[in-house]
């Protein structure tokens, strides 16, 4: 991968230093295809955030427990996980946290779990706002609390834009990836103007982008003429490093912090810190 790989794109000032923590920027990492890229997005630019002095939670609101994973967590040794604080009143928030081996880092974990949660809150009262409500209580710790969705535009999404101010949609530079994106966008719409006014899309996040390939530069330039200035300006090349850290169980930023793919995601904070 080339050094120059962000020559010619806008210089993004580094973000100045904060003196306090909060109100939390709560985003959803969201698009209901798998495989764009999501969790490593969710991971990488929490820990970007976090280099820079953010205070970050991370919340892996996914069965699968991939986040939790990325972080070096074993899914199936938790005594409390996300499933916990959703379905059991005398579970708080605090007591699900986990701290992890990044600084300014912390996470709420998830395991197969949290698939029976969906069936349990879709009788109950206000259930669009049980994410909200179990967050409530340490929105203003953090400086930012990043959700890392589930593939589906289910109850378990729903929740996350409900209790979002943002949402970054992740999109893989492949044909296909683009064609849900207009459902996608239509759910969040729904939810801007049934249950969230406040909600924005903060931007299109292009992932696994080739730009040897003739493809990968035609559907960027596709993302770019139908999202217009909502695309990042920072793009995610595929690089063999990624796959490489979530095995190590650590964020490409401090696995490989002199790489390409660590550069773009501190390249990808600055510009959230920004917008």
């Amino acid at each position: 991968m080339s050094e120059n790989e962000f020559a010619g794109l806008p210089e993004i000032p580094e973000p100045a230093p904060i003196t306090g923590h909060g109100p939390a920027r709560v985003i959803s990492m969201v698009n209901q295809k798998g495989g764009v890229g999501k969790t490593t997005s969710t991971v990488s630019l929490g820990a970007a955030l976090a280099g820079y002095g953010r205070k970050v939670l991370l919340v892996d609101f996914d069965p699968q427990g991939a986040l939790s994973v990325a972080l070096g967590m074993n899914p199936n040794e938790m005594d409390l996980s996300i499933y916990n604080l959703l379905t059991q009143n005398d579970c708080h928030v605090g007591d699900v946290i986990l701290t992890t081996r990044v600084e300014n880092l912390d996470l709420i974990p998830s395991n197969i779990d949290l698939s029976a949660a969906e069936l349990q809150l879709v009788s109950e009262v206000g259930r669009e706002y049980a994410l909200q409500r179990a967050l409530a209580p340490v929105i203003d710790e953090y400086d930012f609390i990043l959700i890392d969705c589930q593939p589906s535009l289910g109850l378990l999404t729903l929740n996350s834009l409900t209790a979002s101010t943002e949402v970054i949609i992740p999109m893989a530079t492949e044909y296909f990836a683009l064609r849900g994106v207009a459902l996608l966008k239509d759910t969040i719409d729904k939810v801007t103007s049934r249950l969230n006014p406040s909600l924005r899309i903060v931007g299109v996040l292009p992932t696994m982008h080739d730009p040897r390939t003739l493809h990968s530069r035609e559907v960027l330039e596709s993302v770019t003429g139908a999202f217009g200035d909502t695309v990042f300006t920072t793009t995610i090349n595929r690089t063999i490093k990624f796959p490489d850290s979530a095995v190590a169980g650590e964020p490409i930023t401090t696995f490989a912090a002199s790489s390409s793919g660590a550069e773009a995601y501190r390249r990808l904070a600055r510009e959230v810190l920004a917008r």
